[in-house]
């Protein structure tokens, strides 16, 4: 007689069915920890997929953006047309306005250029631009300074009148007490402004 079937005989028939049954359990159990990690694996498995292809869409997105960048330096419109198509800009002026104001490595002369355009989007896009800057305490040369650091002057007169009187408000608003009225900081700003060509180009 074994070991097991001496310890067994010891046993009630009641004490060998709840043993049965224990060892029943114990095996459903392993069975049911080994589908759990198996669930497990599968979960890490489709997490770490999901890291991969989230990286490489941020990777893409990247890419795209510096792709919109270089087209805006060489075209403004159509690089803001790719930022769009592409969702990575939404395309309201504000939107447009944050990223000629805070984004590095854009060409000045084309944020001019694409500010200095009449359509109404353009015009809303410069409006939100000159909101962005904070002119409050500033002689006026000190925020006409800050103001044509962050963009190059485009050549034509109409572009730069409509500019000016972008500026020329948001300074009012920020200084309410320097000018009786936004039409003379105005034509003080554009007198500046063409003071400062002439001396630039005699």
């Amino acid at each position: 007689m074994t070991a097991c079937q001496m310890v067994s005989s010891d046993f009630t028939a009641d004490e060998r069915m709840e043993l049965e049954s224990i060892k029943m359990y114990k095996k459903d159990l392993l069975d049911d920890i080994q589908k759990l990690k198996t669930e497990i694996d599968n979960i890490m498995a489709e997490i770490l997929s999901f890291d991969f292809a989230e990286e490489s869409k941020t990777v893409e997105k990247n890419k795209q953006f510096c792709n919109g960048k270089k087209k805006f330096n060489m075209d403004p419109k159509k690089g803001i047309n790719y930022l769009v198509e592409n969702k990575l800009l939404n395309g309201s002026a504000q939107s447009i306005a944050e990223f000629l104001y805070k984004e590095e490595g854009l060409n000045k002369t084309a944020i001019g250029e694409f500010l200095g355009e009449r359509d109404e989007l353009h015009l809303q896009t410069l409006k939100a631009f000159v909101e962005l800057h904070e002119f409050s305490n500033l002689s006026l040369v000190q925020a006409l300074r800050q103001f044509l650091w962050s963009f190059r002057l485009p050549g034509e007169a109409q572009k730069i009148d409509r500019m000016m009187e972008a500026f020329a408000t948001r300074y009012c608003e920020c200084n309410t007490n320097v000018f009786q009225s936004t039409d003379t900081c105005y034509i003080l700003s554009f007198a500046v402004i063409m003071l400062n060509t002439s001396l630039h180009n005699p």
